[in-house]
């Protein structure tokens, strides 16, 4: 099966700090993709690099056969994303939020409309549709988000700690829209701090530390090659291991 995402030893540096370190995927579609690492690993600026947000990088990078370099506008076409840390313009209502991003992408103003009110009745938020979103708490704008970046039906979708501010029932609704978008054959990039997520919805881990890929698998491989579960596979692959004697360390601080 041809790759849908395809890149080719990605270097990226800021000055003299080099932050990836020649990473090497080969993506299939129609799987969930959890790219994990710790702060500071290129999990941001991989993404940042597939977006097209960032444009000065060493390697190759095919979405779909499609050079990245040659034509990016392209490629965002094909990707739906929700960023980690997203500025909305939230003196819009989500309807003219979702319509603006759907004029974006060149969707006619009444499958705007229809999706838009689909996606939001799904999220408990059609009560709020014509509502300015500067009142908004977090957990309702990050439905917001999700809904801008899936109004297009794209074929790629990348999420970045989707799940932040988020309550438990919207937690599950987007577990459960994550494998129905896999069956469909929409590919998944999926990146999070929380691994009990990553574990239970990613068909494929993929760990980032320093730069550069450390383990790549399915969790069952990854539990053959390091064991135990996926909070432990990463803590021993990036050196943090000894984080509960540094908690302990921090809790001395308060027998002074």
């Amino acid at each position: 099966m041809n790759s849908i995402i395809s890149i080719k030893n990605l270097e990226k540096d800021y000055g003299s700090k080099q932050v990836l370190k020649g990473i090497n995927l080969e993506i299939e579609p129609g799987k969930v993709i959890g790219y994990i690492g710790p702060n500071g690993a290129g999990k941001s600026t991989t993404v940042k690099i597939l977006t097209g947000l960032i444009s000065d990088f060493k390697g190759q990078v095919h979405v779909k056969g499609i050079d990245l370099r040659e034509d990016p506008l392209a490629i965002k076409r094909l990707i739906g994303y929700v960023p980690e840390n997203a500025e909305l313009y939230d003196v819009l209502t989500p309807m003219e939020y979702l319509s603006f991003i759907g004029q974006l992408y060149e969707m006619e103003d009444q499958l705007i409309h229809d999706r838009a009110e689909n996606m939001l009745k799904y999220f408990g938020l059609l009560e709020n549709k014509d509502q300015r979103m500067d009142t908004f708490s977090k957990g309702m704008k990050q439905k917001v988000l999700l809904s801008s970046g899936l109004i297009h039906n794209p074929e790629i979708i990348i999420l970045d700690e989707p799940l932040s501010g988020l309550d438990a029932n919207a937690v599950i609704l987007v577990k459960e829209i994550i494998s129905l978008l896999s069956r469909q054959g929409k590919t998944i990039f999926y990146c999070s701090h929380m691994m009990d997520v990553v574990e239970k919805v990613s068909d494929r881990i993929i760990l980032i530390n320093g730069g550069s890929i450390v383990a790549d698998g399915t969790f069952s491989e990854l539990q053959q090659n390091h064991g135990e579960s996926l909070e432990k596979i990463f803590a021993k692959l990036t050196e943090t291991e000894q984080s509960g004697s540094h908690a302990a360390d921090f809790m001395h601080l308060f027998d002074q």
